[in-house]
């Protein structure tokens, strides 16, 4: 292929079928310590979990949290969308750079990894979200992947399912595809350049084709 595309996907509910466990999750931290958040759950979706445990009253309520979250993840079994890394295959073969540029901290992707030993070996470069500043909905963790692949923002692809990475992504300058797997996809649709189900659902040159919406 001689067009140049680099490809930054999200990681949960994008490749990795994980964000109805979380959202249970957060919405019972809310339930245990109220944030005074209304749709708590759905609210934090793809903010870093510095910026989400802000949102609980003090340093001690915040490390109770924390310990849950790690217990939790410590015993949680990841597990991808079907299709998902195979597709992700396919675009290694095909020879186009990719990044994960995801929320999730170092010591989450750590417990993935173990499941997955393969899964980093996928990718040229993975950003979490403690490699950041700021978290979605700014650009700058895309950005952030562009430059690590070296490649124009313009001509990268991002894949996005939560409502703060989309206004990310078309704010990076990327064009976006949004995955219907958390919000439906009439909420998606106005927020990207192309809507699909599942990454599974594309081929490499469907992908290629995505246009860019003014």
């Amino acid at each position: 292929m001689t067009r140049i595309c680099g490809v930054l996907f999200d990681l949960d509910g994008v490749l990795l079928n994980s964000e109805g466990l979380y959202s249970v999750f957060w919405g019972k931290m809310d339930e245990i310590y109220p944030t005074g958040v209304d749709n708590f759950a759905s609210f934090i979706k793809g903010f870093h979990l510095t910026r989400i445990l802000g949102y609980f009253d003090n340093d001690e309520v915040r490390r109770q949290v924390l310990d849950r979250l790690l217990a939790f993840e410590r015993e949680m079994r990841f597990e991808f969308f079907p299709g998902a890394l195979d597709f992700v295959r396919m675009l290694r073969e095909a020879g186009i750079p990719m990044a994960i540029v995801t929320s999730s901290d170092k010591k989450k992707m750590a417990s993935l990894y173990g499941q997955y030993p393969e899964f980093p070996a996928l990718f040229d470069y993975i950003i979490t979200g403690d490699m950041v500043g700021k978290a979605k909905p700014d650009p700058e963790c895309f950005l952030t992947g562009a430059k690590q692949l070296g490649i124009d923002i313009k001509d990268c692809i991002v894949f996005e399912d939560s409502r703060n990475g989309l206004i990310a992504g078309r704010e990076s300058g990327a064009r976006v595809i949004g995955v219907a797997t958390t919000l439906a996809a009439d909420v998606v649709g106005p927020l990207c350049d192309m809507t699909i189900g599942q990454v599974s659902q594309l081929t490499v040159e469907q992908m290629l084709q995505c246009p860019r919406r003014g």
